[in-house]
């Protein structure tokens, strides 16, 4: 972390324990206590990364639709100032939905009035192609992603400028924060893609229990948690590089549809068999519970299983912070279901620790002649907000 950093949360009153923790996950802090359903907006990490799972997802990619600097910065402004507030349980503004000129648009689109924060968090990323069209020096970090064996991506569905993560347990309250942050950017930036999602399929917190994915199984048994700050320093956040990424991280966003009625005409031993691990409890084969360590010095576990493959062992010791969702949007016109994982992972460099990973199990996974993978984007995450300060500020100091 900055110099100026460090010293904008010794301002405000922040005790700091090192840049793996985060206020409310190990960090004590000065003001009040916390108000329950509400994620607070500026710390040391931007909201949403390591913030426990919430249960809805509306992410949304952008592409810019000026050159202006000047103009994308006021845009930043308005989105900082009125994410904060959402984030609040509060409108955009002071008077946003009813309290204006009648003759005028509301400020706010009114769908969240009388709902709770429901522990909103909103995060934004960057692009390569933002740094592009602005003239700036883009980080190492956002070098496009190789083809993977299998990927059939839809550019309709894959890239962009920007991107905005709402994650809340009220689905109402995401779609609300990201039709408003749209809305306020008009002029500046326009959708590319978006994508709702529903049942995090990952836990970020030692508080939460494994969820399942549409394959029925637990998904996520050895994510990474926020209580592990000692991991998060080396593979979550960044500590190179350009000194406005400092403490943020990467964000690696992939559409990965399922083809579920395949997997549902599949035995149950054979789908064990494709994991690694019983569809009930969760354990790895020759374990008994789901948190015991998976054996892979033997033949226990197949040498095509998922878990094998993308465990930490199998490739030299890298891992990601996934915080992914299930997706069901309609069919196909085939009557096939289109869905799937809308896949989220965050690292300090996915050339280092995405790419390996993907490699490895785009050849060798069994899994992967269920999936299709459709999107793809890869965004650079600033860390998280001093007092004043508004997202991106430091790319453009």
């Amino acid at each position: 972390m900055s110099r100026r950093r460090m010293l904008g949360y010794a301002g405000a009153g922040v005790a700091l324990a090192g840049a793996g923790a985060a206020i409310g996950y190990g960090v004590g802090s000065s003001g009040p206590a916390p108000t329950p359903g509400v994620v607070p907006f500026r710390d040391v990490h931007q909201a949403g990364i390591i913030t426990p799972a919430q249960d809805r997802l509306h992410f949304v990619a952008l592409d810019l639709t000026t050159t202006d600097r000047a103009e994308v910065q006021r845009m930043l402004q308005k989105w900082t100032a009125a994410a904060e507030r959402m984030t609040q349980g509060e409108e955009t503004t002071e008077n946003g939905a009813v309290g204006l000129n009648k003759y005028a648009p509301p400020a706010d689109t009114g769908e969240a009035l009388g709902l709770p924060a429901a522990s909103l968090t909103l995060t934004v990323g960057f692009g390569a192609s933002f740094f592009e069209k602005l003239g700036l020096p883009a980080p190492a970090g956002l070098a496009p992603l190789p083809a993977f064996t299998g990927d059939r991506l839809d550019p309709a569905r894959s890239g962009g400028d920007i991107c905005l993560q709402a994650c809340a347990d009220d689905p109402q309250v995401a779609v609300h924060a990201i039709r408003n942050l749209v809305r306020t950017g008009f002029g500046a930036a326009a959708v590319r893609w978006s994508q709702l999602g529903f049942g995090r399929t990952s836990s970020t917190s030692t508080t939460q229990e494994t969820p399942r994915n549409l394959f029925g199984f637990k998904d996520g048994t050895n994510n990474l948690k926020a209580e592990e700050p000692a991991l998060l320093d080396q593979h979550v956040w960044v500590s190179d590089g350009p000194d406005w990424l400092h403490g943020g991280t990467y964000l690696v966003a992939r559409r990965i549809r399922m083809h579920i009625e395949i997997w549902d005409r599949t035995s149950l031993d054979e789908q064990q068999n494709i994991v690694g691990r019983t569809k009930g409890v969760g354990n790895a084969f020759g374990q008994q519970g789901e948190f015991d360590q998976a054996d892979l010095s033997g033949d226990t576990i197949p040498v095509d299983a998922h878990i094998r493959l993308a465990s930490a062992d199998s490739l030299g010791g890298i891992r990601i912070l996934r915080r992914g969702y299930n997706f069901v949007d309609g069919s196909d016109g085939a009557g096939h279901l289109d869905a799937g994982l809308f896949f989220l992972a965050f690292m300090n460099n996915p050339q280092t620790h995405f790419v390996p990973m993907q490699s490895a199990l785009a050849r060798n996974d069994k899994m992967m002649e269920y999936l299709e993978h459709n999107g793809s984007a890869v965004f650079a995450v600033p860390p998280g907000l001093a007092p004043g300060e508004y997202w991106g500020q430091g790319l453009f100091t």
